[in-house]
């Protein structure tokens, strides 16, 4: 039984790690708005919506992944 506990604990903190990549492409996204209102002022709420929706949509990663983390801990642990 401890193997198995040990087995889902590791792929506890893989469903974990999707958060990283998230917060990587969500800094590679800020860092293209910020560029890209600087080049073009007059376009910032264009950009700002369009940063929030791909923020959010990338968000939904990492919320998934903490689900089937806690999922994994406290269902089959």
């Amino acid at each position: 039984m401890d193997i198995a506990r040990g087995l889902v604990a590791i792929a506890a903190a893989i469903a974990v790690f999707t958060g990283f990549a998230t917060g990587i492409g969500e800094g590679k996204v800020a860092t293209q708005a910020v560029e890209s209102v600087g080049k073009n002022p007059e376009a910032f709420d264009k950009i700002r919506t369009i940063m929030i929706m791909g923020d959010a949509i990338s968000e939904t990663c990492a919320i998934y992944g903490l689900l089937i983390a806690i999922l994994l801990i406290f269902v089959f642990a």
